[in-house]
């Protein structure tokens, strides 16, 4: 390992602090990463000296916010290999991302009949845009199964495709069990048909090296508040010819080149896309998150990673009685879920937090998972790039402690 676990923690002042008078043990990273000072600092810096409006203005300080803007567009792109700065789209995140395609190129191209391939294993912001679409066009949504393992059924997948199938949008790692999507061979078989894709990377860009030019999908959706940025930023790539052809989703400042009563005349990419002020604090501190992530290099995360998930398996198989995984085919990112037999997830996330224990129970936005094993939900445990075995021993011995007060 390249990097100090030491060095990384202290950038996060937030890992110290306690939780109920105990230490605290952040295992929620699949819901939100903690923010590193570096970014805490990029965008104090905006604030304290140089905020400005970006674009419209031709003063230094709208110059310098401007030039920081699109210097985050620019270095993001380099990040997941896009091609193009202005195939990049900033939005509020993945959620927004998705609904965003589903409105513009759904309302633009797709009609009654038409379908839609999503999967069984989808968070809830891949699922509803497109029910919301099939409510206003009359498509029809087809679904690929999940298999027992958690994986999909790449058989089925490639049955469901016909003359009818205009969009495929399916995630490139599950929120619920972290495993890892065939995503390369999904994209090689809809390009057999000239079917788009668009991959939910909400899950992937913090953990795995995402490059849109090799993956060759028509859009790639992602957040910062995944990958150690801010909230209430995120991205859209998608390609150049695709975005042209899509319309505006929504109407306002920037997205424009001119403007009467008579007309309206759209902006040229990315702008097009970015009605109204855009978050550029936010979109400047994504560019740092990006930077923190890139400065101890992806693989390096991603082997920290998959050390911690083999051994945070590992000692609950052994240690912890009555203990059920879900999601155990495949590849995996750093997610855990599983449930104790006789134990209700709730109950355990709710005493576990009483020990300063931070993590997520409940259907994970993922409702149509837990009605494929037919469970309430799972307790999940998911790791970011500043956790340790020592934590993960620490949670195992709070876990016994609570299933001796549970049973």
């Amino acid at each position: 390992m390249t990097y100090s676990i030491g060095n990384i923690r202290d950038e996060f002042p937030i890992l110290n602090r306690k939780v109920h008078n105990s230490e605290l043990i952040y295992f929620d990273n699949a819901a939100t990463t903690q923010t590193p000072l570096s970014v805490v600092k990029a965008m104090d810096e905006v604030y304290s000296c140089y905020n400005s409006n970006i674009h419209r203005g031709v003063h230094h300080l709208s110059n310098i916010s401007t030039q920081k803007f699109e210097e985050s567009r620019r270095d993001i792109a380099k990040f997941i290999n896009a091609d193009k700065e202005h195939e990049l789209i900033f939005t509020r995140g993945t959620t927004e991302s998705i609904n965003l395609v589903a409105s513009s190129f759904g309302d633009a191209f797709l009609k009654e009949g038409d379908e839609v391939i999503i999967s069984e294993m989808e968070h809830h912001s891949n699922i509803v845009p497109w029910q919301m679409l099939r409510a206003r066009k009359g498509i029809t949504l087809r679904v690929i199964p999940l298999l027992d393992d958690g994986t999909l059924d790449m058989d089925i997948f490639s049955s469901l495709i016909n003359e009818r199938t205009r969009f495929i949008s399916v995630t490139h790692v599950s929120n619920v069990t972290g495993i890892v999507n065939p995503v390369e061979d999904i994209v090689k078989e809809a390009r057999k048909y000239s079917i788009p894709v668009l991959i939910d990377g909400a899950q992937a860009v913090q953990h795995i090296k995402v490059d849109v030019k090799k993956l060759d999908c028509d859009f790639y959706v992602f957040s910062g508040h995944k990958l150690y940025g801010p909230t209430g930023i995120g991205l859209l790539y998608g390609k150049e010819e695709l975005l042209d052809k899509m319309p505006p989703w929504q109407g306002g400042g920037e997205m424009i080149k001119s403007v009467s009563f008579e007309k309206t005349l759209y902006n040229e990419l990315p702008y097009k896309f970015e009605a109204g002020t855009p978050n550029y604090v936010g979109a400047i501190g994504l560019k740092a998150a990006v930077d923190f992530i890139e400065n101890i290099g992806v693989d390096n995360i991603s082997l920290h990673e998959t050390d911690l998930l083999n051994y945070g398996r590992e000692r609950l198989q052994h240690e912890i009685q009555g203990l059920l995984f879900y999601g155990t085919g495949g590849d995996a990112t750093s997610v855990i879920s599983f449930l104790i037999k006789d134990l209700h997830p709730f109950d355990v996330g709710t005493l576990l937090d009483k020990m300063g224990v931070a993590l997520r129970t409940g259907h994970h936005c993922a409702q149509p998972f837990m009605d494929r094993y037919n469970i309430p939900g799972t307790i999940r445990i998911s790791f970011g790039v500043y956790n340790t075995h020592s934590e993960i021993d620490k949670f195992i011995g709070l876990l016994k402690r609570v299933e001796k007060l549970l049973k």
